[in-house]
This record gives C-alpha cells, structure tokens and sequence, in this order.
C-alpha cells in the first residue's frame, strides 16, 4: 500500500494539470513584467527604454524581433495546446467544445460590438475592433491562483478551454483582417514548406528536428510574404505528429506533448514576460485622464469589461437553461458569473492585435494601452473580488428539465 501511494504521489502530472500550474506562475510574472515597464516608461529610463526597443539587429528592430520573431515561439505553443486539446484533450468531443465554444463566440462578438459602436463614425479608428475580443489566459490564470480553492477546478478547466477557443479565433481574425499586401513569391515558399511538413506528418516521422528546421524557414517565409509571421508557428503547430495512446491521454512520447513540454517553460516564463515588458510601456507624460473618454480607449475599456462579461456569461446561462450543456461542476451562478468578469481580461492578446491595427501610430498605440490596462484592471478586480466572496454560497443553475 505504501508503495502504491508513493507511486501516486511520484508519477508526473497530466499535460492539462502542468499546463493550468505552469500558467498560473506565468501570469503572475507577466503581471509583475507589465508593472514594471509602466514604472521605467515613466521614469528617467525611458528615453533608453524607448530607444532599446527601437533598435535594428539584423534588419528587424528589437520590437519586431520581440513581437514577430519570440512571438512566434508563442503561438506555435498555442498551436500545439489547441491541436491537442480538440483531438485529446478537454475539448475532443462536441459535448466538451459546446459550453466554452458559444462562450467564446459570445464572448468575441460582444466586445467587438461595443468597440464599434463606440469608433463606427471614425475610419482611422475603426480597424480596432478586434482589440477587446481577446482573453489573456495567462493573466486570467494568474488571478484565480491567487484565489486558491474558492474556484472550483470545472471553473478553471471552462476558462482554460475557453482561452484556447478565444486564442484560436484571434488567430483566423489576424490570418483574415491584418494582413498586409502579399508576395505571391514568398507565399508560394511558404506553402512549399508547410507541404513538405504535411508530408513528413503523414510519413510517420517523429524526431521533431526536420519540423523545426522547417519551420524556421517557414518563418522567414511567412514574414517576407506580407502574411504575419506569428502564424507560421499556427501553421507548424499543426503539422507536428500526435500520436494518442487509447486510454493514456498524457502519453509523453508524442512529438507534439515532447515540443510542448519544452517550449512552455520558455513562453510561459521568458518570452510572454518579455512581450509584456516591451509592449505595456505607455508614458503617462502629458496625457490628461480624459483620454479614457475618447472613442478609442473607451471602446476598448467597455468591450472587455462589458462586453466579455455580456457575452460570455450571458451565452453560457442560456446555453446552460436550454439544456444543451451541463454547468461546471460544483460552480455557482455568480462563480460563473465571476469567471466571464476575468475573461475581460485582454492584455497579451489585445496589446498584440492593437500593434497590428496601428503600427505607424504612436498616439493611437498608447490610447489602445490605456484602454486595455483600464478593461482588464477593471475586470481583473471585479472579477477576483467577486469570486472572493462568491464560494459556492448560491445554487448552481441547471439546464431545462
């Protein structure tokens, strides 16, 4: 018996376990990443805060490195989490994918309604609607760490999920809406590179080496073909082999959990800290709090604070009360209600796509911090504040009988 306990207690957790910790721990420190580039853009450091990020290395600026290039390590990681949680995951069958699935969706359109209807008699501003639409899991994660066992773990796996969902669709909205003008040259590279990818895929091969060279150069590709480069680590992620094992979910010897596992720790500690730290610095120099009532923060602030609590509870009750979904387990009405408050937290997600809306705009770039700090500060507190004093104290709903 002994044996048996210290073999439980000795064995390695699951992928989904590792990957709820390890965000948590992460989003703390992106937290801690973006307080800390607010103090130095506001500081005597600035000028060489703003210079550094400025700055050309091999053709690229270190902003772009940051943003095109380590990026990318993210979102092949994002790749990698929905490739396997829709085929052996929390999200491989459809009455999985239902509840946090219309969530999402809610959860995406309301924001961008808001946002528009804020910004709709301005063209210049316009094309950041997607903006609001994002959930940062990380920080999200973060915050219901803090929280310990008040939550219960349905709520955490439903945010999880949702993310995931949420990250996928901010994918196809980037591949569709922020692309510049092609080359029809680079992008017939690119599509080479990701046949052959497809190719080794279907060969059977595992050494995930032939991927990675590959994939760099799919990178390159992607990046001179107009097409923005993160989304060759999408389409990477795509390709690599998952080989699930009947009945062993965690089964560590596919390629696809052996890259994850050896990426995380790099996006969750290193380099979302570091887009973080280079994306949140706004100087607050000369700028009048009334900044908060222009169209643009304000769309913004309202679409995650409003809108992703609009739309994700909202979608999630009455998903829930038609009876097409179960409520997560031992979650109350108002602890669900507390979890949509955090989805309106948007910070990585939301900085990214407002880089993307606005590059050649200062001014419009700093607006579109100030709204996603105000949105998710607001929403993060709410939400955590909520949820302290929410511990199972209400009936969860149920669905139609």
């Amino acid at each position: 018996m002994t044996d048996r306990k210290t073999h439980i207690r000795n064995r390695p957790l699951s992928v989904f376990r590792e990957f709820l910790e390890s965000e948590t721990a992460g989003g703390l420190l992106l937290m801690g990443a973006a307080a800390a580039a607010l103090v130095v853009a506001n500081s005597p450091l600035s000028t060489v805060y703003f210079q550094a990020l400025h700055s050309y290395v091999l053709g690229l600026s270190i902003g772009h490195w940051i943003n095109d290039g380590l990026m990318a390590v993210f979102f092949l990681l994002v790749g990698l989490e929905i490739k396997r949680e829709m085929l052996d995951g929390q999200l491989s069958t459809w009455s999985r994918r239902i509840l946090p699935g219309l969530a999402a969706a809610g959860g995406m359109l309301f924001p961008a309604l808001i946002y528009v209807a804020f910004n709709r008699g301005n063209p210049e501003t316009m094309s950041g609607w997607a903006i609001p639409t994002a959930t940062d899991i990380a920080f999200a994660l973060g915050v219901l760490s803090l929280l310990g066992p008040r939550v219960p773990t349905s709520l955490k796996i439903f945010l999880t999920a949702l993310a995931i969902i949420d990250d996928l669709g901010a994918v196809v909205i980037i591949a569709l809406f922020y692309t510049a003008e092609l080359s029809l040259t680079a992008l017939g590279i690119a599509a080479a590179i990701l046949a052959v990818l497809v190719l080794l895929n279907r060969a059977g091969v595992e050494k995930l080496w032939p991927y990675l060279i590959l994939g760099a150069g799919l990178w390159g590709a992607v990046l001179a073909s107009g097409i923005h480069a993160t989304l060759a680590g999408v389409a990477l992620a795509l390709t690599i082999p998952l080989r699930p094992a009947p009945g062993r979910p965690d089964d560590m010897h596919s390629p696809l959990h052996r890259l994850e596992h050896g990426i995380h720790g790099w996006v969750a500690f290193f380099i979302v800290p570091l887009f973080g730290f280079a994306n949140a610095g706004v100087s607050f120099a000369g700028m009048e709090a009334s900044i908060l009532t222009e169209p643009l923060p304000l769309g913004i602030a309202l679409g995650l604070f409003l809108g992703k609590m609009v739309g994700v509870f909202g979608t999630a009750w009455i998903t829930v009360r038609l009876g097409f979904a179960d409520m997560p387990a031992d979650a109350s009405t108002v602890q669900l209600f507390g979890v949509a408050l955090l989805c309106g937290i948007g910070f990585t997600m939301s900085l990214f796509i407002g880089a993307l809306a606005f590059p050649t705009s200062p001014e419009l770039g700093d607006a579109v911090k100030v709204g996603v700090f105000a949105g998710s500060l607001l929403s993060a507190t709410a939400g955590a504040v909520l949820l302290r004093f929410a511990h199972r104290e209400i009936r969860p709903m149920t669905g139609a009988a």
